[in-house]
């Protein structure tokens, strides 16, 4: 069961039990980064310029890569990455969160909370593909295995997201961080999804 980069981000950062995501502005930002990432290991996009430019339009079979491909084609006026970031981090997390349920990795449960208001949450259902990814993570960031194509696209997304507790629990985080630091080098992505979240921050704060 193969699943897409952002979708692998959300199962890092859901809680298994409450279906809650953890630190949530970083995972759908971090979720729309891969989701470029994918796109680009895939050829339907590259950096041109410092713009993302598409460079293959034929659609690849999976609903969140390919709305996000036709959203990138349609705008005529061109964006840095870490502009798609962010105006792509609610469809991008919506999507994921289909595939996720379509695939059976996670179920939907709806509640009341306080009796009134409805939540929805998405704890795991089958355990056994985010356990398979986070050990072959483990193995390349604190065993020192080469990582893969996907893997050094998924690790730099993290490490650009800050995202280290939340795929690295228990383990050394200065530690990670600085291998993640060695992995991410020259990373697009990793600097998107940075820089989105700090664009963001700032926003915030011109606001309040």
């Amino acid at each position: 069961m193969k699943t897409t980069l952002g979708e692998e981000i959300m199962l890092l950062t859901l809680d298994d039990e409450t279906g809650v995501v953890q630190e949530r502005t970083r995972a759908d930002h971090a979720v729309a980064a891969a989701t470029l990432a994918e796109l680009a290991l895939a050829g339907r996009i590259g950096i041109v310029e410092g713009d993302v430019a598409v460079q293959d339009r034929s659609p690849m079979g999976v609903p969140a890569l390919d709305t996000a491909l036709e959203t990138i084609a349609a705008r005529e006026k061109p964006a840095e990455p870490y502009a798609w970031v962010s105006r792509l981090a609610r469809t991008a997390v919506a999507d994921a969160r289909r595939g996720l349920l379509d695939k059976g990795l996670v179920r939907e449960e709806r509640k009341k909370r306080w009796g009134v208001f409805s939540v929805t949450r998405y704890p795991e259902a089958d355990g056994a593909p985010e356990a398979a990814l986070r050990a072959g993570l483990s193995r390349v960031v604190l065993d020192g295995a080469d990582p893969d194509e996907r893997q050094s696209a998924l690790l730099a997304v993290v490490h650009g997201a800050g995202l280290h507790e939340s795929a690295f629990p228990g383990a050394d985080q200065r530690a990670v961080a600085r291998r993640l630091a060695r992995l991410s080098q020259g990373s697009w992505a990793a600097v998107a999804v940075r820089k989105a979240l700090e664009n963001l921050q700032i926003e915030f704060i011109a606001s309040t």
